[in-house]
């Protein structure tokens, strides 16, 4: 953990001296959808929520990097049966995650302009919960993170996350995303988890 808010110090810090006088802030926040990709198919979407905070560092009038931090709410859900039968379990993990995105910009007259981005992510779980309602009884219980006997999933995660939205010339934005896990989460080696991340919301950006 300490090695991740060290290397995003480092990368923040590179990129607001590289970027002097032209260096711009942002904030979006919004809902995520995520879900689990598994070998075979894939778990419920489950409902979250994200909120990231960037820089904007131009190198060219319509090309930046936007390095960041963002808090995800990410995880999956499974249910099967029917009345007293009912089983549900939601699978909720709260991660901190560091993208790199390039993002191009494309103006749209005097009223603000169209942008599209992707780059590469790598995440550091934070903490999860399994909430399970089974016939109406409800029973909460922590994740077990690491790569050994018992756990349930791997705690660092490294993908890649697109971005694309609208932003008026006042700095709001709508923005939506996709975030595609490349790691394997599964402690168990014949296993396949991938994180699956749907978002939309808005932001603000200087």
């Amino acid at each position: 953990m300490k090695k991740l808010l060290l290397s995003a110090a480092i990368l923040f810090g590179s990129l607001g001296a590289f970027a002097q006088g032209g260096l711009g802030y942002g904030l979006r926040a919004g809902v995520n959808i995520p879900k689990y990709s598994f070998e075979n198919g894939s778990s419920e979407s489950n409902t979250g929520f994200f909120v990231t905070g960037y820089l904007d560092a131009p190198v060219s009038p319509y090309f930046s990097i936007q390095p960041g931090l963002s808090l995800q709410n990410k995880g999956g859900k499974w249910s099967e049966g029917e009345g007293n039968n009912a089983l549900e379990l939601k699978q909720s993990i709260m991660s901190l995650d560091i993208p790199v995105n390039l993002v191009a910009k494309l103006p749209t007259g005097g009223s603000g302009n169209f942008f599209i981005g992707a780059g590469p992510y790598v995440g550091f779980a934070l903490s999860g919960k399994n909430k399970q309602n089974i016939g109406g009884v409800k029973t909460e219980q922590d994740v077990e993170f690491g790569s050994g006997d018992g756990d349930e999933l791997k705690r660092t995660d490294f993908g890649v996350n697109f971005l694309a939205g609208y932003q008026l010339s006042n700095g709001f934005q709508i923005n939506a995303g996709y975030g595609l896990g490349l790691t394997n989460l599964s402690p168990v080696s014949n296993l396949s988890t991938k994180n699956r991340v749907w978002s939309v919301g808005i932001g603000f950006g200087l």
